[in-house]
């Protein structure tokens, strides 16, 4: 690979880099050729873009973005593919997990970026699996502001049906 053709590779993961706040760094060394296939098989399924690339063209994007990314330089050794998704941080990580299953170790995960916060390390795979997208934040917190005005309406519902019954019920014994 030249110069030039290296330059296009940075630019390209540059643009991916800020089109993707959701980003996995993962090692699939030891993996099979028909491992890896079916691994980006399921990727392709999910709608996550799989794509391998050198270390030092992954370390010299990040260090044109705007972010310190200076934490996920120490996970780029080896073998690095990175998973791509545009609007979950939780989607690679169910990938990575639904294709483990359980059977293995590879792809582990090196590192992650999800909206710049950084997660190093594969013990980081089954907290990232449960993260809450925006949309399911964002319903969880209408439900919680909810909550309150729904209880003071249906105490008042009941309570002006006690109180009619209970002036009916004065009302038939004072006739």
């Amino acid at each position: 690979m030249n110069r030039e053709e290296k330059s296009q590779v940075i630019d390209e993961l540059v643009e991916k880099f800020q089109n993707n706040n959701f980003f996995y760094v993962t090692d699939a060394s030891g993996l099979s050729v028909s491992q890896i296939n079916n691994f980006r098989a399921l990727c392709f399924k999910s709608g996550v873009e799989y794509k391998v690339y050198k270390n030092t063209l992954i370390q010299k994007a990040l260090e044109r973005l705007d972010g310190n990314f200076e934490e996920l330089y120490g996970a780029l050794k080896g073998f690095s593919g990175i998973l791509f998704h545009p609007e979950s941080g939780k989607l690679p990580a169910k990938v990575l997990s639904d294709f483990r299953g359980g059977k293995g170790e590879k792809p582990a995960l090196k590192g992650a970026s999800i909206d710049a916060a950084i997660f190093l390390g594969d013990a980081q795979l089954e907290n990232l699996t449960k993260l809450k997208s925006r949309e399911e934040l964002i319903g969880e917190i209408i439900g919680l502001l909810q909550s309150p005005a729904k209880n003071v309406v249906s105490a008042l519902q009941s309570g002006g049906n006690k109180l009619a019954g209970i002036v009916k019920t004065l009302q038939e014994k004072g006739a």
